[in-house]
This record gives structure tokens, C-alpha cells and sequence, in this order.
């Protein structure tokens, strides 16, 4: 079914509407850290203000789980917001104020502050409700979650007659991933990198079914290789998922897709700077050592399939790119993914840092404001937060 967006919202002049984004961003000293996520909601709130709409704005920050946290409060949020905006933003310390102040733009407490939010509670979803006129759903990061503001909270309000619509961001997510979903442009080669296999594996199962050419970095790269019965050192791994990515790989060369995994890493004995650092064969990694890193034979191998595609997915740094000694592997990717004339989309918040880091955000199509989001759109499951907007709940 089609979304249902801005254009399908109607006459909001004089208006109050409840947006639901995902200012769910890092925070540092009691300042916004890292401001993209909150820039990726502008688009939304300004044509809601050129509209005449007044703002009420909710979004949840952390793990509170519950309960107050003070550096969890969502006023530093409010403050960057305002100066992007370039309009006044009043922070409430309430979640479900009684009476909201007469201001353009509300911006409500962290929602996790209340338990009812994570367990989508129907009676704080309707003290939410009492809060405006309509809904607009703008926190794809968050529409994998069956949580208060983003399914029951639009489900009152499209059973009470109140418009419940997508936003501009939501909207360009659901667009730009539903390209890949179902009509790439050939080749498509995907990146998978991160930390462990088991969080990935039912995105495998899904891309294989799809892509051309499936590319695996980070740490959950050693149980792929440790599989084969590659050596690996100390390196993480997940031997328990040994018979599952058999299986996966079975698949793969069934359907006539390439998988590839690291030739060579850095390795070191510890996760240090200090750390002496050795690039060794992936499978042959002394006792010791652990990989940290994609070597340069890995780098210039992917980038070589990188080169001729025509779609691509990024989603998982390469190793651990926190650490300059172990960042060349992830911003060599970068570097080709950004160099390729394919339609690049990159996923995840690593892999969105190493962007940031190598200052290559502008050279991708898409910037994709969620991790588990994306990923579980991509395997084709049925997002609450976005099949309320559909019509499909």
C-alpha cells in the first residue's frame, strides 16, 4: 500500500501536530555531539511551520528504561534544534504535559522517561493523543519498534479521525530502500561489516536473494572464515553460528552469488593504540594476535568489485575504525564506495561516523538515519511504524 506522507496531511494552518522523530543523538558535556540526525528532521518541520502548523515534537534518548536519568534529559536537543531551525524550541521536562504552552515549538521530555512508552501502552498513548491534531511520523530509526509514539499512538489517532502521516525523512527512507528492496540497477554489492555474524544473518539470508556480490569486514568476518577452518587467533567469533553461515554460503553459491571475506588483516594483541600491529593472512592469524582491521590486498579487492557496480549497500564499519591504526581498512571502503557511479546508500551509525570521519558524506545518494531500521526493512519485514502509515496494522 502507499504511504501516506505531507501531501496526503490536508489544512494544518492554526494546527498542532505531534511529530515523531528520532533525536536520539550522542551527547557530550551537555551539548549535542553529533547534530545529523536532528538536521535530517529539518526538512519536515520546516514545511510544517510554512504550513501554519504549531510543533509538538517527541523522541526518546538512551536507555532510561523507565525511569528519570538527568543526563538523559532532552534540552541540549532542544537548544541545537533551535539554532538549526532558526526558531525559539521550549523544552518541557514532562512527557505528557496537562497544558502545553503557547509556543510554535514544543519539544517534549524523553519519552523512555516513561515505562509506557517501550511497552506501547495503550493509556500513554492516548495522554500523547490528547497532545494534538495530528500525527506525523518522522523517526525511522526508530519505526522497527513497537513503542507507544510509534504504533498505538498513530493507531488513536486514525481511529479518532486525526490524520497520521509520514514525514519528509520517513518518506525518503522508505523510497530509497525500497529501490533496493525490489529494483536495484545491476550490479548490486553489498557491504556487511560489525562485529558479530548472529546480528546479521537474517539480512544475509535476505541480500542473498538479491545483491550480486556480498562483501564481509569487521570482527564477524573471523567466524565466516573460522567456519572454513581458517585460523584466527584470538580473534571474536562465533562458532555456535558455524552450521548457519554454511548454510548461507550453500545458498549463495546455489543462486550464483559472491561472497567474499578478508584476504588479509591488521592484527595486534590487544585493542590499543599502542598496540604493535602486524598484517597477516586472514585464515592464518597467529595464536596471539586478533584481526582489528581489513588489510590493503582486502581494501584494493573490494574496491575493485565496488568500482563496477551499479547499486550499492554499506552497512558495518570494517574493523575497529575508532582507532587510527585500525581505521585504513573502513575509509579505503569509503573511498571506493564514494569514488563508484553507483546509487549508494550507507546504513548503521559506525558506518555513518567513518563517512563523517573521511568528510564523504556528500559523495553518497543516501545517508540512512537507521541501523536496525534499515536492516530489517531490508529483509522484507513489516515495519510497525511505518505499516501504521500504510493502512496496514
Amino acid at each position: 500500500m502507499a504511504l501516506r506522507t505531507l501531501d496526503d496531511l490536508g489544512e494544518v494552518a492554526d494546527a498542532r501536530v505531534f511529530v515523531r522523530v528520532d533525536f536520539n543523538v550522542p551527547l557530550d558535556g551537555g551539548a549535542v555531539a553529533d547534530d545529523a540526525r536532528i538536521a535530517a528532521t529539518l526538512p519536515t518541520l520546516q514545511e510544517l511551520r510554512a504550513r501554519g502548523a504549531s510543533i509538538v515534537l517527541a523522541s526518546h534518548l538512551g536507555r532510561p528504561k523507565g525511569t528519570i536519568a538527568e543526563d538523559l534529559r532532552l534540552e541540549p536537543v532542544g537548544t541545537r534544534l533551535a539554532e538549526l531551525l532558526e526558531e525559539p524550541v521550549v523544552s518541557l521536562h514532562e512527557t505528557t504535559p496537562d497544558v502545553l504552552p503557547e509556543a510554535p515549538v514544543v519539544l517534549l521530555e524523553n519519552l523512555r522517561f516513561d515505562p509506557g512508552e517501550e511497552a506501547d501502552d495503550q493509556a500513554f498513548a492516548g495522554r500523547l493523543a490528547e497532545l494534538a491534531d495530528a500525527y506525523v511520523g518522522d523517526a525511522f530509526g526508530a519505526a522497527h519498534r513497537s513503542h507507544a509514539s510509534v504504533a498505538a499512538l498513530p493507531e488513536l489517532m486514525l481511529a479518532s479521525g486525526r490524520p497520521a502521516v509520514a514525514g519528509r525523512l520517513m518518506q525518503r527512507e522508505v523510497e530509497v530502500l525500497s529501490r533496493l528492496l525490489h529494483e536495484p540497477d545491476r550490479p548490486y554489492v553489498a557491504i556487511l561489516g560489525g562485529a558479530k555474524v548472529s546480528d546479521k544473518l537474517a539480512v544475509i539470508e535476505s541480500l542473498i536473494d538479491r545483491v550480486d556480490a556480498l562483501l564481509v569486514g569487521g570482527a564477524m568476518a573471523f567466524t565466516v572464515i573460522a567456519s572454513d577452518g581458517g585460523e584466527i587467533g584470538r580473534s571474536l567469533c562465533e562458532r555456535e553460528r558455524f552450521d548457519e553461515v554454511q548454510a548461507a554460503k550453500e545458498r549463495a553459491r546455489a543462486r550464483g552469488v559472491l561472497i567474499e571475506v578478508p584476504l588479509d588483516v591488521v592484527a595486534a594483541a590487544e585493542v590499543s593504540v599502542q598496540a604493535e600491529r602486524r598484517t597477516v593472512p586472514a585464515a592464518e592469524i597467529p595464536r596471539g594476535l586478533m584481526g582489528l582491521d581489513i588489510g590493503p590486498r582486502t581494501v584494493a579487492e573490494y574496491a575493485r568489485i565496488i568500482a563496477e557496480a551499479k547499486t550499492i549497500l554499506w552497512n558495518g564499519p570494517m574493523g575497529v575504525f575508532e582507532l587510527e591504526p585500525f581505521s585504513a581498512g573502513t575509509r579505503g571502503i569509503a573511498t571506493a564506495v564514494a569514488n563508484a557511479p553507483a546509487f549508494s546508500v550507507v546504513g548503521g551509525g559506525d558506518s555513518l561516523l567513518a563517512v563523517k570521519k573521511a568528510e564523504l558524506s556528500d559523495a553518497f545518494d543516501h545517508l540512512s538515519t537507521g541501523g536496525g531500521a534499515s536492516l530489517e526493512f531490508l529483509e522484507g519485514r513489516s515495519l510497525p511504524g511505518i505499516s501504521i502509515l500504510e493502512g496496514r496494522r
